[in-house]
Order: C-alpha cells, then sequence, then structure tokens
C-alpha cells in the first residue's frame, strides 16, 4: 500500500494536469511552444544529498523530520539520485510497462514540485508534467451556436478519479511525509531557498478546493493561435467563453473541466489529505 500511495501523494494534483491538459489543449501540426514557468528567486545552491525536514521559522504546515522504521529507513538518496528509489516505487504500483506508459517518471520528483507550484498560476508547462497526457480529444456538444462540453467527456477521467479516491488519504499522508525532504530539496532548487513546499502545496489544495462548480456545462470556443513559425495548419486551442471561467488557474481550469461530479469526489479526497498534512485552521 505504501508504494500505491507515493503516487496520489506526489502526483494527485499534476496528475489531473496530465489527465486534463489534452483534452484542453488540441495541437495541430505546429509544435506547442513552450509554456512560462513559475517565476521566483534565484534558485539557492543544489544540496549535496537530501536534507532532512526540519521546521523552519515562519513555516504555517511544517513537517517534522522523518521517523525511521524496518520497513522504511528515514535516510533517503541525493535528490539527484533519487530517480531509482521513486521509478521503483512507481513501477511496483503501475508495472513497468503502466510507468511508461503513464508517467514522465525522469525527473518524477522535481516535475510534480515545479507542476504544483504552477497549478494556482495562469500557465502549467507540459513539458514539465510528470504523466503523459490521457489519449483521446475534448468531447463537445452543440447547443445552437455554441459548443458545449458533453457530459460524456468526464467518463475519460472515471479511471484516474476511480483510481485517486480507492486510496486512504491518511495513509497517503504518512508516506508523503517519510518522502518530504526530496520535494523540500527540490523546492528549493526551484528558488525557494526554505524549502518551505508543504505550506505551498497546503495553498495550492486550498486554491483547487475553492474552484468553481458550474451547474450547467461550460460553454467554449475554438481560438487560432498563430506560432512563430509559419504553418498552413496552425495549432489551436479551445477557451471557455464565460471570461470569469477562462480567468481561472491551470489548476482551477482543470477541476471545472473533468465534471462536477468527479470535481467533488477529487475535492473530498484532497480535503482528507489536507487534514492530514497541515496545521489546523
Amino acid at each position: 500500500m505504501k508504494t500505491r500511495t507515493i503516487v496520489l501523494v506526489t502526483g494527485l494534483l499534476v496528475a489531473l494536469i496530465g489527465a486534463g491538459g489534452t483534452l484542453w489543449w488540441m495541437y495541430r501540426a505546429q509544435p506547442q511552444p513552450p509554456a512560462p514557468v513559475a517565476e521566483a528567486p534565484a534558485a539557492a545552491p543544489e544540496p549535496a544529498s537530501a536534507p532532512a525536514a526540519v521546521v523552519e521559522a515562519g513555516e504555517r504546515h511544517p513537517i517534522e523530520a522523518p521517523v525511521a522504521t524496518a520497513s522504511a529507513p528515514a535516510s533517503l538518496p541525493p535528490l539527484d539520485e533519487a530517480d531509482g528509489v521513486v521509478q521503483a516505487a512507481l513501477a511496483e504500483l503501475l508495472t513497468r510497462q503502466g510507468v511508461m506508459a503513464f508517467l514522465n517518471a525522469d525527473g518524477f520528483v522535481r516535475r510534480t514540485v515545479v507542476t504544483v507550484d504552477n497549478l494556482a498560476r495562469p500557465h502549467a508547462a507540459s513539458r514539465l508534467w510528470p504523466v503523459q497526457p490521457m489519449p483521446g480529444k475534448l468531447q463537445l456538444l452543440l447547443a445552437g451556436d455554441a459548443e458545449l462540453i458533453a457530459a460524456d467527456n468526464a467518463r475519460r477521467y472515471e479511471p484516474f478519479v476511480g483510481f485517486v479516491v480507492s486510496v486512504e488519504p491518511a495513509r497517503a499522508a504518512a508516506l508523503y511525509r517519510r518522502l518530504y525532504p526530496l520535494f523540500r530539496q527540490a523546492y528549493a532548487e526551484l528558488g525557494y531557498p526554505k524549502g518551505q513546499f508543504n505550506d505551498r502545496l497546503v495553498e495550492v489544495i486550498d486554491h483547487l478546493l475553492a474552484a468553481p462548480e458550474p451547474k450547467q456545462p461550460p460553454s467554449v470556443k475554438l481560438v487560432d493561435v498563430k506560432g512563430e513559425v509559419p504553418s498552413t495548419r496552425p495549432w489551436v486551442r479551445y477557451e471557455y467563453t464565460d471570461p470569469a471561467l477562462e480567468s481561472l488557474s491551470a489548476g482551477q481550469k482543470i477541476m471545472v473541466r473533468v465534471g462536477v461530479t468527479h470535481e467533488r469526489r477529487l475535492k473530498a479526497w484532497l480535503s482528507g489529505f489536507r487534514r492530514a498534512i497541515a496545521t489546523p485552521r
């Protein structure tokens, strides 16, 4: 169960990006230009090994240093050497074939951290996702002159959402705490030298929990986007026609996109996970 929960702990928020990205952004012929990543202060020097998780002054939701057990030693390899440990855990959960099909396991911890950090921002660069985009296209319903996201579109998310909610949040949180030093180091590399990644994770969870729940299927419009390189078939994208929805962050757009039933199921899981990793409000 422990190896099962690591994917949910480290990848729940970002897997939403992978699940939704292909359905919202549909590229044709023209390669996608790189999307911006989070702007941050200059990165701190990289530590030689994974630092111990300690309480820093000013942390709102500190994670205490992991306690070693026979099955879960507290020591972890340096972040640059941790891919093997992480990939082995992923392969044990999904089989190696599953990892190859669904995940971008190289640099998984770093990819997770930067994508989580970007979920509350307007863009989350797909080249940094720790998951592969879901196959298929956005399912639309023609309603007069408008195009609506079809109810059937939510069915694509059922396997993923079912997998998420099958994991007990408290067990997921326990494994997250044990592996926290790696995420803390990756967050410091991103340009936050105090490495308070758990504070950012809780903040992003709260942001996702505040995503709207439209009563009606959202309307979308097709927008031509010209790339820097001329093309006879420029890549295009869909946007929400409602300015309030279109102004949402990358993460909140994804919460809306999975459909209100799945959105509520994911919010319930995130609420339970938040209670397990955050200082009570």
